[in-house]
């Protein structure tokens, strides 16, 4: 009777340790390490590559800069007198960080009832069909990673507007997706994945 206890003591103990599959892979700076240790997401990123023409590295760039690959990201909430929480900055969730709203047509268009922003599949193409139409609204090519990243932050109708223009961090990190969208690109080639 000890040894089953001990058993499942033991048992309980290694999966309170384990990763969430939900959590962040272990290093979000190696593209070739992140989908030989989740394939369902080369997976994911190929098929919104032939579905939409969205460049694999660009996508992957954009879901660092938004989730950092944690399927149920969410924005902080935000703090009244600095205690008391008054909901979250945002409805942005999960690795796209898709809007409610824009979600909701995503869903009614293409999507389906049963689209999940959890799911890196449902992500992925929920970004390809973002970009698309960002494509048609904009004139940002899917290849532009840095303007599709400004566009997707800032929706198509404020980068047309040029909201971005004035916001100088946003415009760094554009640029800092853009690099990541590069490096990520180079190491999927040099590990045969694109």
């Amino acid at each position: 009777m000890s040894r089953l206890i001990l058993a499942m003591t033991l048992m309980v103990a290694l999966g309170s340790c384990a990763a969430r599959y939900g959590d962040a892979p272990r290093n979000l700076d190696n593209a070739c390490s992140i989908v030989n240790e989740r394939p369902s997401y080369l997976r994911a990123f190929r098929a919104a590559e032939r579905k939409y023409g969205v460049p694999i590295p660009t996508l992957m760039a954009m879901i660092y800069q938004e989730s950092k690959f944690i399927s149920d990201n969410r924005p902080p909430h935000r703090y009244a007198l600095g205690v008391i929480p008054i909901g979250r900055q945002s409805s942005a969730l999960g690795y796209s960080q898709a809007l409610d709203g824009t979600w909701a047509e995503y869903v009614r268009d293409v999507g389906g009832r049963r689209a999940d922003r959890t799911k890196i599949e449902d992500a992925t193409d929920f970004m390809g069909w973002y970009m698309v139409q960002t494509v048609s609204e904009t004139g940002v090519p899917l290849n532009d990673t840095r303007n599709q990243y400004l566009a997707y932050h800032d929706g198509r109708s404020g980068y047309l507007r040029g909201t971005w223009r004035s916001k100088s961090w946003l415009i760094r990190i554009a640029g800092e997706v853009d690099a990541r969208a590069d490096m990520y690109g180079a190491q999927l080639r040099s590990c045969g994945k694109i």
